[in-house]
């Protein structure tokens, strides 16, 4: 199976962390078909892959494609074992919930950082970048409020947590989420000695 991603994507990270952590990095053959910024077209990525031209997408040796990186985690999960989400129940609900607050925080922030770096700045809306910035960052004080989230067995909740710190290094070095939320910051320190996380920290800008 291939999976169409980019280094910099942290919707692909978590994808490659889950892959490591699961056993079935060497199982994936890893390409990068675009370059993952909005106006930039593809015609054949759309026609072959995903019309919305989205990273990361699975692409099965079937030919089946599978898109949305909590779907492919959802696949891969399945495939090694069930290790990351669970099967059923409350506990199933409540880290699909996780999840979803946490892929917004991204997505705000990808809208956030896309505002401020492609959008002409004669039509900057430095307001409405604020209150996306502002979404994360609120999420993150979610978290740091649920410390309990940060201390049980590795799963798909705490995956997307890296996801997302890591990207605020990556993309908003100056922000303080350290000394905003210590929790989160131990927490990520004690994740950065996983070899899944270390080794898929995006690459200088």
């Amino acid at each position: 199976m291939k999976l169409a991603y980019s280094p910099a994507s942290p919707f692909a990270r978590k994808i490659r962390i889950a892959a490591m952590e699961l056993g079935l990095f060497d199982k994936i053959e890893f390409i990068v078909p675009i370059k993952a910024i909005p106006v930039t077209e593809n015609e054949e990525y759309a026609r072959n892959v995903s019309p919305l031209r989205k990273i990361p997408a699975l692409i099965l040796d079937s030919g089946q494609i599978i898109v949305d990186s909590y779907v492919i985690a959802e696949y891969l999960d399945e495939l090694g074992g069930g290790k990351l989400i669970p099967a059923s129940g409350p506990a199933k609900w409540q880290a699909k919930t996780e999840h979803s607050i946490l892929q917004g925080m991204l997505d705000a922030l990808l809208l956030c950082r896309y505002e401020k770096m492609l959008r002409p700045k004669e039509f900057l809306w430095s307001g409405w970048a604020d209150d996306q910035f502002k979404r994360a960052w609120d999420g993150l004080a979610r978290y740091e409020a649920h410390p309990d989230v940060l201390t049980r067995p590795l799963d798909i909740v705490q995956i997307g947590i890296v996801c997302v710190l890591g990207y605020l290094d990556f993309r908003f070095p100056d922000c303080g989420w350290r000394k905003a939320f210590p929790k989160l910051d131990a927490f990520h320190e004690k994740m950065m000695q996983r070899d899944s996380v270390k080794s898929t920290v995006p690459p200088p800008a």
